[in-house]
């Protein structure tokens, strides 16, 4: 699967569009990593815990897109946008979102 935030591919003209595709994924932010963020909070520097778990959540949102994507026949998604939410009564869970335009490339 293809995924491109600009809203073409070079040399693949889109053939076929399927509309928009969507993907999403939520984790907490346990006890743990809230203490070491905490900590980073207090000295600087960044923090690799939720940096991980950023990456992990972004990862997933965009495998769940592209699955979508594939189910509609699209072997591309393209013009794609990432958002990043903090949720929950005191802000104890990450979501990731992104959403974009399934395609035939």
């Amino acid at each position: 699967m293809l995924m491109s935030t600009t809203s073409v591919l070079d040399g693949r003209p889109v053939s076929r569009y399927f509309g928009v595709v969507t993907g999403e994924a939520i984790i907490g932010a346990n006890v743990f990593r809230d203490m070491f963020a905490a900590v980073r909070d207090i000295v600087g520097g960044r923090s690799a815990t939720y940096e991980r778990a950023l990456a992990e959540a972004r990862e997933v949102a965009l495998a769940e897109m592209g699955k979508r994507a594939e189910a509609l026949g699209a072997n591309a998604v393209i013009g794609i946008d990432l958002d990043y939410e903090v949720l929950g009564q005191s802000n104890g869970m990450l979501m990731v979102s992104c959403s974009g335009t399934a395609v035939v490339c």
